[in-house]
């Protein structure tokens, strides 16, 4: 073996020596995250209702931040500057934006609640007072929380609808998602109206 051959030799083993090395910690440092990963686990109950309460505590707290007299507040064509190209027609007021919600989370929830609404979930659109809205939205909360309640590992992807294929893992998870959909608008709403939403304002 001539020396520019013995010296690739020996760079070559250096570079598998080097490779195996740092294989090897790598595969010590993943050890942990992977058996965390495999070892950690939440009951499907409090992780859904872990996210419910998020978007509770935003779309409560601007309801309840939003004054009462512009619980009637709605955009319209006049807030914006003449030539501009504007459609607001059937436009919900914030007092609507927060009942259309409330009569969709009796609606979503039970889906697969222990048991049905005690409310007239259809009267609810008619709802016009900050206090009666609230109230309402609070209730329709609680609802939620103990239909969310009843979801196990064992029912979460159980098919309640076989109409839609929903599930109560499902539905929740559209549920909020709606709710904030929502709450996006309430925010442009309120801050229209000079209200910074308390989620903001932290």
């Amino acid at each position: 073996m001539d020396r520019k051959t013995g010296l690739g030799v020996a760079v070559a083993a250096m570079v598998m020596l080097m490779a195996s090395a740092a294989s090897g910690r790598a595969q010590g440092m993943a050890a942990p995250a992977t058996a965390a990963m495999t070892t950690t686990q939440m009951d499907p109950a409090k992780a859904l209702d872990k996210q419910l309460s998020g978007v509770e505590g935003e779309f409560v707290g601007l309801a309840e931040a939003m004054p009462a007299e512009d619980y009637g507040f709605a955009p319209s064509a006049g807030l914006f500057k003449a030539g501009t190209k504007t459609e607001f027609d059937g436009v919900r007021t914030f007092a609507q934006q927060i009942t259309h919600v409330v009569q969709a989370n009796y609606h979503f929830f039970s889906g697969f609640a222990a048991q049905p609404p005690t409310v007239d979930v259809k009267a609810i659109g008619n709802l016009t007072s900050k206090a009666e809205v609230v109230k309402a939205l609070k209730d329709s909360f609680a609802y939620a929380h103990a239909a969310v309640a009843t979801i196990t590992v064992a029912n979460a992807f159980q098919v309640v609808n076989a109409k839609n294929g929903a599930t109560p893992a499902g539905l929740t998870s559209f549920a909020i998602a709606h709710m904030f959909d929502h709450y996006g608008q309430m925010v442009e709403y309120a801050r229209m109206n000079g209200v910074v939403p308390p989620a903001s304002a932290k």
